[in-house]
């Protein structure tokens, strides 16, 4: 079936014309995401939305060094929005923003489990990847799928928060990107935002450019990526400003939540603690759920097993399929704002838009290979 529970938003031609048309379809949301952030952020450090979009500035440079064409892809979606570039920068440096102890009431890193499955995991011989994707449960009428047709480069298919030009997705060739905020806190100086970074991974037309396009990079903040080739490949990278770790699939399945898993940062390890303690139970469920994909006997059966594994609720509200918590103020309450599963073997990208044990998986009505740039 057609997706039509999330905004779709489709995008094409050079940077600028891109974002303005990203602006002018995703103006309301826009609008809501804003109006999310400024009460978020008031909340957690009196700051106005003005005096947080003058922080953002900060950004300006590293993004523009790193991807001058995204800044123009911003540009241009602050110009269909009717906005400002600086709200649309700070829309895309949230989680580096968050990062300074001004805002340590909103420090905890993203809450989200990925995974990939090979075709010796995966009961029909595909190439899955996804992850739930926990975050504030108020931006939730924010997210929207987002596919970019953009000359000489892959097409994209990403799930967003309204004026973002990069998070989780994939491409046409043939690479899924799921990630997860890690923590933690390095040295003081200014790196590119993970938006950005994500995107030039999804943007790489093969695997080893969307390798260096982690490895290579100067982030501001720690980050996991989990990388998955539809011929039968994915390493897991916890970048972080200085060291880099890697982990690999085992059995042809690879978990990975928000804590360390590869190694812990010298910078942290005399004192490491997770960020997120639920990590520590999302991680082996969702192995365990995963694991028995092995055992289905078609594709119908094995999407069916990966969403009910990613619906587990042990440690329930903040589980692996993450609700909010009442007893939290709203504006603090987290969920899993969607679940995505995408096949890199069929090129469907499917989306539970919600918490995945009450909504289904359905198929975005874009495959990742009805592109006629595709490798």
């Amino acid at each position: 079936m057609s997706l039509t529970s999330l905004p779709l938003v489709e995008i094409s031609g050079p940077p600028r014309d891109r974002g303005r048309q990203y602006g002018e379809q995703a103006r309301a949301q826009i609008g809501r995401a804003m109006a999310y952030y400024a009460e978020a952020f008031g909340h957690s450090s009196g700051l106005t939305w003005r005096q947080v979009t003058e922080r953002a500035a900060r950004w300006v440079e590293p993004s523009a060094a790193f991807a001058p064409e995204l800044v123009e892809e911003m540009t241009g979606i602050a110009e269909g929005a009717g906005v400002g570039f600086l709200d649309i920068l700070a829309l895309n440096a949230r989680g580096e923003i968050i990062y300074d102890s001004t805002f340590a009431a909103m420090e905890p890193p993203d809450g989200c489990t990925s995974f990939a499955l090979l075709e010796e995991a995966s009961g029909d011989g595909h190439v899955y990847a996804g992850q739930n994707w926990d975050w504030r449960h108020a931006v939730a009428d924010t997210v929207m799928v987002l596919r970019v047709v953009q000359p000489g480069r892959p097409t994209v298919i990403m799930h967003v928060e309204a004026g973002q030009v990069g998070r989780q997705g994939a491409s046409s060739a043939g690479i899924a990107l799921n990630a997860n905020g890690l923590g933690g806190r390095f040295d003081a100086a200014v790196g590119v935002p993970q938006t950005l970074i994500r995107r030039r991974v999804l943007d790489s037309p093969n695997l080893n450019a969307a390798l260096e396009a982690l490895t290579k990079s100067k982030a501001h903040i720690a980050s996991n990526a989990l990388i998955t080739h539809r011929d039968g490949f994915a390493i897991d990278l916890e970048t972080t400003p200085g060291a880099v770790g890697w982990m690999y699939p085992e059995g042809g399945l690879l978990v990975h939540g928000n804590h360390y898993q590869a190694f812990v940062p010298p910078q942290l390890a005399a004192a490491y603690r997770p960020g997120s303690a639920d990590s520590l139970v999302r991680v082996p469920r969702a192995e365990t759920g995963l694991r028995a994909v092995r055992a289905s006997s078609g594709t119908s059966e094995a999407r069916k097993r990966i969403r009910s594994a990613m619906s587990d609720h042990l440690g329930y509200p903040e589980s692996l399929c993450t609700h909010p918590d009442e007893a939290q103020p709203a504006v603090k309450r987290w969920a899993t704002l969607l679940s995505s599963c995408v096949d890199l073997t069929t090129g469907d990208y499917m989306i539970a838009a919600g918490t995945p044990c009450d909504h289904d998986y359905e198929v975005v009505p874009w495959n990742l290979y009805d592109a006629p740039e595709s490798p």
